[in-house]
């Protein structure tokens, strides 16, 4: 392995060996011209002195001239030339991390244990390439990991390089893009004759492309602007890299990692022998967020009274990168507050500041006021009694974000698969702030603008994609609205196959059940009439309500929610 290291580095380095012998070279042979030169000088008769001092005189100025007016230039084509010239576009400027000085391991990789089972498998692969040959098998070239935003894939392949020990090239698939048709190709085949040379000397190498979408998307033809034209002939020129990586043994594995939906991709880059290994990054569940929680805690310092399990449930649907964001604010707020240690105080503040943004101190008028007060209240009523899987979390009239007061929701449980009933009680919960508005105040504000565009995406993703309405119309029918109109050629370009008639039909059908949710959720209300003042009343007064004081005001109404 030294000797391949040792012979990587005169690859790499001959020019700059071969300039610095010459030089050597020029040199010797000037130290001893000038030693003949002084000796001839010493032995010369005085009038020969003058001559050369004469002679010597006149070309020394010659020379002073002709180099004052080419230093300028030589200059500035020698900083020219080292700082890439016109090859600087397609300047690699990623330097190898050897695996060892990532210093990530297993134990640092939290909330992901299925990846990281099947990551394990990889690893084990890489490192032990000689049983994977006795039995004729052969090295994965390909891993391609798929997940929400911060989820931590790109944690993962750090892991990965840290048990492995091998170099690891992090790139970004934004960085291979250029407006310059060619770039983003030259740029792949730097990358990989990098890893190949770090391949032969270190026996591996790991390349990881964050954001693999940028450069991976499905090919289409170029409208004429060129930028199609570089994004193909980038994407053309990984696939054939990749394909190189067979002619020889190169122990070189390509990680590619994307939250983008699989079929965005290329096919191409998803056939066997290019991504042979597909790893599927989840958010965590209940157990992994509460590890989570252990382990970021372990940062920072924070009472005894803080319940693990209830962040846990509290965080429903959150990454690892939105819990440990979390724990950082909770930090500032608690040196905010002066205190020496985070408490469950500093994180409910903490995460009601980076879910609803931070407080604003904005005046309103006291008919002002009840109008927020009984829009949320409205919310918060319907929720209760219409959505039993969500608790009401907290309900606030105090400015947030963009947001004049809110209710927030709270997943009892964890849901992957939503039914038609679940659907139609989020839909009365947003309706609850319109009904409540006129029923106790003879009006409605624009407040309800954000809170019918959510009813009414949910009601048309039930009727049009989900098969959920009364007509009896089964099918997805926002595809068809947005079907390609000539089969993917130009994406983007895209015709409705729905006739008018069933868009009306369904459309229609939209209309009626957001009455009938509105029908239900004003019988509530009119029903709950005395527990809509009590809890918009409450909230005038304290501005903001917890789940506690939240469940108290229902309790003195004798009104308790079912154990999951």
């Amino acid at each position: 392995m030294n000797k391949r290291k040792i012979e990587l580095f005169f690859k790499f380095h001959w020019m700059g060996i071969l300039i610095s012998v010459v030089l050597l070279i020029i040199g010797i042979s000037f130290f001893f011209f000038l030693r003949s030169a002084i000796h001839a000088w010493i032995t010369s008769e005085s009038y020969a002195k003058k001559a050369i001092l004469a002679q010597y005189g006149i070309f020394f100025y010659i020379f002073l001239v002709l180099h004052l007016i080419s230093l300028p230039l030589s200059g500035a084509l020698w900083i020219w030339i080292m700082r890439g010239g016109h090859m600087r576009m397609t300047k690699i400027n990623k330097k190898a991390t050897k695996g060892q000085d990532i210093d990530i391991h297993w134990d640092d990789v939290i909330g992901m244990d299925e990846a990281k089972q099947e990551a394990m498998e990889v690893v084990s692969l890489v490192t032990d390439r000689a049983q994977l040959q006795r039995i004729g098998g052969k090295i994965l070239r390909g891993i391609l990991m798929i997940g929400p935003p911060g989820c931590g894939k790109t944690y993962l392949a750090k892991a990965i390089a840290t048990e492995v020990r091998l170099p690891f090239i992090p790139m970004s698939g934004s960085e291979f893009i250029e407006m310059f048709v060619g770039v983003g190709a030259s740029r792949i085949r730097k990358l990989f004759k990098q890893a190949r040379n770090l391949a032969y000397a270190e026996g591996g190498c790991i390349i990881f492309i964050d954001e693999l979408d940028a450069v991976g998307a499905q090919r289409a033809a170029d409208r004429g602007f060129g930028g199609q034209t570089e994004s193909n002939t980038t994407l053309n020129q990984l696939l054939i890299e990749m394909d190189g990586l067979k002619e020889k043994d190169f122990n070189v594995i390509v990680i590619g990692a994307t939250n983008a939906p699989e079929g965005f991709l290329d096919q191409a880059l998803l056939r066997p022998g290019r991504f042979d290994r597909k790893l599927y990054v989840h958010m965590p569940n209940l157990d992994e967020r509460e590890k989570l929680f252990a382990y970021y805690l372990k940062t920072v310092k924070y009472e005894d009274s803080i319940d693990m399990g209830k962040l846990a449930r509290l965080t429903v649907g959150n990454s690892p990168a939105d819990i440990s964001n979390l724990i950082r604010e909770a930090a500032l707020i608690a040196v905010r507050n002066k205190k020496e240690t985070i408490s469950m105080k500093e994180i409910a503040e903490a995460y009601d500041r980076v879910e609803m943004g931070i407080k604003h101190k904005v005046v309103f008028s006291q008919s002002e006021r009840e109008k927020v007060a009984y829009h949320e209240s409205g919310h918060a009523i319907a929720m209760y009694f219409f959505s039993p899987h969500t608790d009401v979390f907290k309900a606030t009239i105090m400015a947030r974000g963009g947001a004049l007061g809110f209710v927030r929701p709270q997943p009892r449980e964890e849901i992957h698969i939503k039914t038609g009933e679940q659907y139609l009680g989020d839909i009365k919960v947003c309706l609850g702030s319109y009904a409540a508005e006129r029923l106790k105040l003879h009006l409605t504000t624009s407040g309800v603008s954000q809170d019918f565009t959510q009813a009414m995406n949910i009601v048309h993703r039930m009727v049009w994609e989900l098969g959920m309405g009364k007509s009896g119309l089964v099918g997805n029918y926002s595809l068809l609205e947005r079907m390609p109109s000539n089969y993917g050629v130009f994406r983007g370009d895209t015709s409705s196959f729905v006739s008018e008639k069933v868009k009306e039909q369904l459309n229609k059908e939209e209309q009626e059940i957001l009455q009938e949710c509105l029908k239900d959720v004003e019988n509530l209300l009119q029903r709950e009439s005395a527990l809509l003042d009590r809890f918009a009343q409450e909230l005038l007064v304290k501005e903001e309500l917890d789940y506690d004081e939240i469940d108290a005001i229902f309790k003195e109404f004798g009104k308790t929610r079912p154990a999951l």
